[in-house]
């Protein structure tokens, strides 16, 4: 089993176990630390959703700096299992598990969130199949980062404000229109 650093907060430089499930590729430290400067260090207060949570690593960084809640959300059994015994580790009370299709998830969800990290498998086109749900799912000042195999220019009525590419890696941070 690999093992994940969290870069930031007050869990910075702990190790956390990741699953060893297909698909599963953890964002890199260099990408978290970019995106976490783009957001702010202080998430305190903020709502947030990691729908494709698999090693759980941007939610658990989201939580390491004060996010009040994290909701992750994951399909593959032993990535879910993984990360309730990091949220147990850490004693992240703010972190809930949801186990099941995240697709699913947010077409059902009712909460809105402050920031909203999407990192689907990639090839399955399931950041299409999201897409619409995005604006009941983030409120309207809200922020959604995407991490994709090709540079997102807009994803439903989210468009592109930062983006950034480590090797295969296309990440990119959105905003919504005003509604």
């Amino acid at each position: 089993m690999s093992r994940v650093r969290i870069v930031g907060g007050q869990w910075r430089s702990r190790l956390l176990p990741v699953a060893d499930a297909p698909g599963l590729r953890p964002t890199p430290d260099r990408v978290r630390e970019t995106v976490f400067n783009w957001l702010g260090q202080d998430l305190a207060g903020w709502r947030v959703l990691d729908l494709f949570a698999g090693s759980g690593v941007l939610g658990f960084e989201a939580a390491s700096r004060g996010a009040a809640s994290v909701m992750m959300v994951e399909q593959d059994r032993s990535a879910q299992r993984s990360l309730a015994s990091s949220a147990k580790t850490l004693s992240a009370s703010c972190v809930e598990m949801y186990r099941g299709d995240a697709v699913k998830f947010a077409s059902t969800c009712e909460r809105p969130f402050d920031l909203v990290f999407l990192d689907p498998p990639y090839g399955k086109g399931l950041l299409e199949r999201v897409g619409h749900h995005l604006d009941r799912l983030l409120v309207a000042d809200g922020w959604l980062y995407v991490e994709a195999e090709q540079p997102l220019d807009e994803l439903g009525s989210w468009t592109t404000v930062k983006r950034g590419r480590a090797g295969q890696v296309c990440f990119q941070l959105m905003r919504g229109a005003p509604r």
